[in-house]
């Protein structure tokens, strides 16, 4: 959807969602033994965003991109919400992610990698364009994109992941994704979790010691990736591409999974530690943030 196609939509309450499982909602039996949940009427967090996306879980509070307002905000569990940082208005509405170096300065991707400095002053990290971004404990960050007009409606082209390290060198250590988004890295940093959302498969990579990935698998597939989050099982929590989550394990194996109701199909996930369960990106017709089980990611 373009920033003009989005302007005439039809009202949509786009917004954030809470959702805890394992907590007041119960669990099921399903099919091939999963649990899936059954969820207590989940807890809208804000309402009337304009595409908020990339939720990450940061000093007890989640935080998000607005991108049609061109904004970074954060929101606590009783939905107060802060503006953290407010993006140029002449800089691309749709297509930037957030993460934070080990001392705590925050990354936004878009048009280039920035880094947003102690005073708020900010700084180019990378000249690289980007959509996701993902940091990990040596302040490597891996960025993602792909060299095609998505929201233009140009035909796709394989994308890649792309290496930023600490001395702010560039280089391409991943390629042939399809359609790249949601990453994340397994917490003993040896592992990093791509979504390829137009392949609906999540593509495992070993980390080397160098930063480089090797030893490409099949993490799990026949899912609708988008914005992903590992829990502290090393279970990843992702969008079916219908309305509802799934908690999964490598292999495939589906551990858990969250019916929404009202039609919400989620498309970005974080878990919120406090209350132990997702936060979504998602609308009562189709986008939002939710939340799954107790752990944390980002």
């Amino acid at each position: 959807m373009s920033e003009a196609d989005y302007a005439r939509r039809p009202a949509l309450s786009i917004g954030l969602v809470a959702v805890r499982v394992g907590v007041d909602g119960r669990c099921e039996t399903g099919a091939a033994g999963e649990e899936r949940s059954v969820m207590s009427e989940p807890k809208i967090l804000l309402s009337g965003l304009g595409i908020p996306e990339s939720p990450r879980w940061h000093e007890g509070r989640l935080w998000f991109c607005n991108w049609i307002d061109r904004q970074v905000m954060a929101v606590d569990m009783d939905g107060r919400a802060e503006v953290m940082l407010t993006r140029d208005p002449a800089s691309q509405s749709m297509g930037y992610s957030i993460d934070w170096l080990p001392d705590g300065r925050l990354l936004t991707t878009g048009d280039k990698v920035r880094r947003q400095e102690p005073d708020g002053s900010m700084a180019v990290h990378a000249e690289q364009r980007a959509n996701e971004i993902v940091v990990d404990a040596r302040g490597n960050a891996y960025v993602n994109g792909a060299d095609f007009d998505f929201v233009a409606g140009a035909p796709p082209k394989p994308g890649y992941i792309k290496l930023v390290t600490p001395d702010g060198q560039l280089r391409q250590v991943a390629d042939d994704i399809q359609f790249p988004n949601g990453m994340v890295i397994t917490p003993d940093g040896r592992t990093l979790i791509i979504s390829e959302s137009f392949a609906g498969r999540l593509t495992a990579f070993d980390i080397d010691g160098d930063g480089g990935l090797s030893g490409r698998r099949v993490f799990a597939e026949d899912l609708g990736p988008d914005g992903i989050c590992m829990d502290a099982e090393g279970a990843v929590w992702v969008s079916t591409g219908g309305f509802s989550v799934a908690r999964v394990a490598e292999g495939g194996t589906v551990l858990q999974r969250v019916e929404l109701d009202g039609y919400r199909a989620p498309f970005a996930l974080m878990l919120a530690a406090r209350t132990g369960g997702p936060c979504s990106s998602a609308p009562p017709s189709g986008t939002r943030p939710t939340a799954p089980p107790p752990t944390s990611n980002g």
